[in-house]
């Protein structure tokens, strides 16, 4: 009775919305949808800053008087997410933003509703306490989640529902840096491949709402923002250009360390407990040596934007010597570049959820700064250490997630203008194409890769998720009885019109398929009519799919097999054929619909 009740509730909601959506045009419930999705997902982003921001300065205050704290609070953290993720989402967390590109090309956009809180919650605990990685990515999926739960309320179709999932991520990146453009541009670049200028306006007011939110509640103490940068000279372009090509080789670097990091760890330690505990005493001694490491890594980026280098290494075992020497000081703003790589390995390995947006920006900023310190300590010229701090943040994170006009316009809107557009369009360029060279694939590509799960992000892919395998089964093939004879076959061939028959149980489960080509001889001889059994005539079929397939796997089985007819089964149970013929014919008329 309750369990009825229960349904009885929630069916009114459906309905409301249902009826509201069919009282508004297309084009008005993207406008109204992507205002609502935006306004979610900021006020959720801002509430995750608040909170992690909250939880670092207890513990900044904390650690002045007892500095052991930075050792194990990011430890507890990571513990409490791990546990989190076991007791309350039982054991199921996808972490990265790589799992927001699967969900749009093999799950139609769907995210499940769990994801709108299961990676605040996380990440919170993670970075909140000190884990050496970035809120961007959580923020991406739970701004995803959200936009693809809100479109589940509405009956709408697979285009729709994505432009309304990039909507939710667009406005988490425009809140985080308060930076409407650059959250727009990732969503276009990163998520979305197949789209037309309609896609636009609502991505845009998403953006906008996001970054309201961001504007009005958090203050300059938790926005990343710089407002002091030297005017750009065009003498400095050489260095530019080398800087490019660096930032492109260390992004090649974070990647592979990154994917090779983790493999060794899950090698190394089997267990997801041993993993915690390697991974919590590596990350405490790391941040021992190097507390910059502790947390997202802003306060370090800011004192290294601001010229201040040396408050980084100020509670470090470093300081001394990073204080008495200038090329020992870039000397060790060039070795945490690297260093955070592991940090941020170890961070998410031991069970920790986090980014590598955040972490990607400090490999930058200490990138950028060491290497326009070390040349001007050389006397040969003078540059400008911010400048070069704020290109290089670009340079890394577009060499990193291969999305080059987000990484320009991220760090434009950050510093207010655009004073450094063309040093940041020269260094994401270089950065992204010898990332490219080096190592092919983005870090969300790689990880795809690594699991098996790769796929390629392109229209004719979006059109196939937008396919059914029941839309496309064909159930006019005659199926012939396993323990039957040749005269079983003789009859099925005079009802059909195929040359494919499947023999099927007394359950009805697929056992084979006959083809007529291979008994076309066998046909005539009606001597073997009663005496040939169906068993010796059918062969296994080379391929074999189910209706809960999705579409490009499919594809790529027609592609490696050779063949045009596959068989369909649902729980064994034979359905009928899905012919490569058919499958074009469909694609063809959705062209036709939405071109």
């Amino acid at each position: 009775m309750l369990s009825e009740k229960g349904d009885r509730l929630l069916r009114w909601p459906k309905v409301f919305f249902r009826r509201l959506y069919r009282r508004l045009s297309s084009r008005q419930f993207l406008m109204i949808g992507a205002v609502a999705v935006g306004l979610w997902a900021g006020l959720t982003a801002v509430l995750l800053k608040l909170v992690v921001h909250f939880l670092q300065q207890q513990l900044t205050r904390a650690g002045s008087d007892f500095h052991w704290i930075y050792f194990f609070s990011p430890a507890v953290g990571i513990l409490l997410t791990w546990l989190f993720v076991k007791w309350v989402l039982g054991s199921q967390l996808a972490r990265g933003t790589s799992h927001v590109l699967l969900a749009i090309a093999r799950k139609s956009s769907v995210i499940p509703s769990k994801e709108t809180y299961s990676h605040f919650v996380t990440s919170a605990f993670t970075v909140g306490l000190g884990g050496s990685a970035g809120l961007e990515s959580p923020i991406v999926q739970t701004g995803s989640a959200i936009g693809s739960t809100f479109a589940s309320l509405f009956p709408v179709g697979f285009r729709d529902r994505t432009l309304l999932l990039a909507c939710g991520a667009a406005a988490g990146i425009a809140t985080a840096f308060n930076a409407p453009i650059a959250g727009v541009l990732f969503a276009l670049e990163v998520l979305l491949v197949d789209v037309n200028i309609s896609a636009f306006v609502p991505l845009l007011m998403a953006g906008a709402t996001g970054a309201l939110c961001s504007r009005i509640i958090l203050h300059e103490g938790i926005l990343f923002s710089f407002r002091e940068i030297t005017a750009f000279n065009y003498r400095n372009i050489p260095y530019y250009i080398v800087l490019g090509l660096l930032c492109g080789l260390v992004s090649v670097f974070y990647i592979k360390t990154l994917l090779r990091g983790d493999n060794a760890m899950k090698k190394f330690f089997p267990g997801s407990m041993g993993r915690f505990l390697a991974g919590s005493l590596l990350l405490g001694g790391l941040i021992a040596l190097f507390p910059a490491l502790f947390g997202e890594g802003y306060a370090s980026i800011s004192s290294l934007a601001f010229n201040q280098p040396y408050q980084i290494f100020q509670q470090s075992p470093f300081n001394t010597w990073a204080s008495q020497n200038a090329w020992v000081l870039g000397g060790l703003v060039l070795v945490l570049s690297l260093i955070k790589v592991f940090a941020v390995t170890f961070t998410l390995s031991a069970g920790g959820n986090g980014g590598n947006f955040a972490p990607s920006l400090m490999v930058g900023a200490c990138l950028g700064f060491a290497y326009a310190f070390l040349i001007n300590l050389t006397g040969t010229t003078s540059l400008p250490t911010s400048n070069f701090c704020l290109v290089a943040m670009a340079g890394i994170l577009t060499g990193v997630f291969h999305s080059p006009l987000t990484g320009v316009f991220l760090i434009a809107e950050i510093t207010g203008g655009y004073d450094l557009i063309i040093p940041l369009m020269i260094v994401s360029a270089l950065s992204t194409a010898v990332s490219k060279y080096f190592g092919t694939y983005s870090l969300d590509e790689a990880r795809l890769k690594e699991d098996k799960q790769f796929i390629q992000l392109n229209k004719d892919t979006h059109v196939l998720a937008e396919l059914s395998i029941s839309s496309c089964i064909e159930k006019d093939f005659v199926p012939v009885p396993l323990h039957g004879t040749m005269r079983n076959m003789i009859d099925a061939v005079a009802k059909s019109n195929r040359n494919i028959f499947p023999v099927v149980d007394e359950q009805f489960h697929l056992a084979g398929i006959i083809s007529l080509e291979n008994i076309r001889d066998k046909m005539f001889d009606a001597a073997q009519y009663d005496t040939t059994l169906i068993e010796s005539l059918m062969q296994q079929p080379v391929a074999a799919a189910s209706p809960d397939d999705d579409m490009s796997r499919v594809m790529e089985q027609f592609d490696k097999t050779g063949v045009w007819n596959i068989p369909v089964s649902d729980k064994g149970r034979y359905v009928g054929f899905i012919s490569k013929s058919r499958v074009l014919s469909v694609y063809r008329e959705h062209l036709n619909i939405h071109p």
